[in-house]
């Protein structure tokens, strides 16, 4: 795949995750749950920190986080132009350009939402560009609502040690496109590891 071929699947990724993300950040009130069909519901939260909610403590925390993900971009960025120039394998290049994607995806939020975006609550909307933004530049939050409960709400039985009479869901994460880009990335390194690390043809001989 050429660097070029990269770029527009990247801006492709881009697109659909922003455009989602502000459609449900202005459409949506904080905790709002929508049944789409069969397990998929959109269930809008907005995370500030990483992966499940996990935050860097701190006064400084969401700041040292926003930074690392800046860094984090460059170098996969940087390793995206080097595979490409080096002709590595097209498992690499998209895999690379799906995790770049994704990590630039939530940049943006934490970047630039909280001087974009009014306050998400459970009984306001959003607003675009307000009086009165929520945060400051590096301190916006993430923007999440792809939900996929297989097992929700289901009463385990009583007779079961700790867990027992306590409601049990399946799968309750909550991710947005950017995170869903990023997992298909590693899973192709992870499940075609072998093509994707392949010497590029020419090298080795």
């Amino acid at each position: 795949m050429t660097l070029k071929k990269a770029y527009i699947l990247i801006f492709s990724i881009l697109i659909i995750d922003q455009v989602s993300k502000i459609y449900v950040k202005t459409h949506f009130l904080l905790q709002e749950k929508i049944h789409v069909t069969g397990w998929f519901k959109l269930f809008f939260i907005e995370n500030s920190g990483m992966a499940w909610g996990t935050e860097i403590p701190g006064d400084y925390g969401k700041l040292v986080l926003t930074l690392f993900r800046i860094i984090a971009v460059f170098g996969i960025g940087w390793w995206l132009y080097d595979s490409a120039r080096r002709k590595a394998s097209n498992y690499l290049i998209v895999a690379i350009a799906l995790i770049w994607a994704g990590a630039f995806g939530n940049i943006i939020d934490s970047v630039f939402y909280g001087v974009f975006f009014s306050e998400s609550t459970t009984t306001d909307l959003a607003v675009f560009m307000p009086d009165q933004p929520y945060g400051s530049v590096f301190h916006g939050k993430v923007v999440d609502m792809l939900y996929f409960p297989f097992i929700e709400d289901y009463v385990l039985p009583e007779w079961l040690p700790i867990w027992g009479g306590k409601e049990f869901t399946f799968f309750n994460a909550i991710f947005n496109f950017a995170d869903m880009a990023i997992s298909t990335g590693i899973g192709i390194l992870l499940v075609f590891n072998k093509k994707s690390f392949a010497p590029p043809a020419g090298e080795g001989n």
